[in-house]
This record gives C-alpha cells, sequence and structure tokens, in this order.
C-alpha cells in the first residue's frame, strides 16, 4: 500500500471513530435533555415535531462535521511537527 493511501485511510478511520463518539455523545445529550419535549411535541404537535425533528438533525450534521474537522486539523497539525 503507497504512503499516501496509508496516510488517508488512517485518517477516515481516525476521523470515523471520532464521528461515531460525537454522534453516541449527542443522541444521549439529546435524550437527556430534550427527550420529554420531543415526546409530548410528537404526541400533540406532529407537524411541529417533524420541522424540529429535521431542524435537529441539520443542526447535528452541521455541528458534528465541524467538530470533527477541526479536530481532524489538530491531529494532522500535530503529525506534521514531528
Amino acid at each position: 500500500m503507497k504512503k499516501e493511501t496509508a496516510t488517508t485511510l488512517r485518517a477516515f478511520v481516525i476521523e470515523l471513530a471520532v464521528y461515531a463518539v460525537l454522534v453516541i455523545g449527542y443522541f444521549f445529550l439529546v435524550l437527556h435533555f430534550l427527550g420529554e419535549g420531543l415526546h409530548s411535541l410528537e404526541r400533540n404537535h406532529r407537524y411541529a415535531y417533524a420541522g424540529t425533528a429535521v431542524l435537529l438533525m441539520i443542526g447535528q450534521a452541521v455541528l458534528l462535521q465541524n467538530v470533527t474537522t477541526i479536530l481532524l486539523r489538530l491531529i494532522r497539525g500535530r503529525r506534521k511537527l514531528r
């Protein structure tokens, strides 16, 4: 395997692992802080619940992608210094 391919694969695996941890953490935070409110919203106002759920998914994607990008830049920056 070429060195460049191995480096790219390693970065991908690190990003995948970090992203998985962040998604699981985000899930439990939303469940803990918003679970009861989302449940009552789902029971009483389905359209508002649907919109809220979509906004939460978009927010998750944007937030976690930005956090993952920052973490990878830090990891790559440290590697370049060595």
